[in-house]
């Protein structure tokens, strides 16, 4: 990092930020982190691979063009590492019960896990807004549904990165 410096004053280095570490860290790190975003090794090491990001606006810019890319078979393993959202604590039983059966039916019909960002919605609105949207996508077709569950994983891992650059200082 280059020095901050102003006439008549001492010159002090600038810290480096977490972008900065995620752009230094060696590349098997780096693809680790990206895969707790997202499990598809494809998308974490092209993500890694454009490295260095000159800021946390062009990171998520690629990660997102890294999931818009995203093949059949590459949606396919980050599904299956996906899990289903977490009912609140507190939740009554019959919203557990009525989670794990909406889950089941779209499990039944889809072969893989029902993800839904919940990003940016109060925690007592997010057991709902899972269930619509469980009950809703039911409806759908399978390629239908595939289309919808990738731009969800995309929201997710877009999510998931924010989160893991804020917990490391940014």
């Amino acid at each position: 990092m280059t020095p901050t410096h102003s006439p008549g004053r001492p010159a002090i280095p600038c810290l480096p930020t977490v972008l900065d570490a995620f752009n230094i860290a060696p590349t098997d790190e780096a693809r680790l982190l990206l895969l707790d975003c997202l499990r598809s090794l494809r998308w974490a090491e092209r993500v890694a691979a454009h490295r260095p990001y000159p800021t946390v606006d062009a990171l998520l810019a690629a990660s997102d063009e890294a999931a818009y890319d995203l093949t059949v078979s590459d949606l396919s393993e980050a599904l299956a590492a996906e899990t289903l959202p977490v009912v609140p604590e507190g939740a009554y039983s019959a919203a557990h019960m009525a989670m794990d059966a909406a889950h089941a039916a779209y499990e039944a019909r889809f072969g893989h896990a029902f993800v839904i960002c919940l990003d940016g919605l109060p925690a007592a609105e997010a057991l709902d807004h899972a269930l619509a949207g469980i009950r809703s996508r039911l409806a759908n077709d399978p390629e239908e549904e595939r289309v919808v569950a990738a731009e969800e994983l995309r929201r997710v891992a877009r999510g998931r990165l924010v989160s893991s650059l804020r917990g490391a200082g940014l």
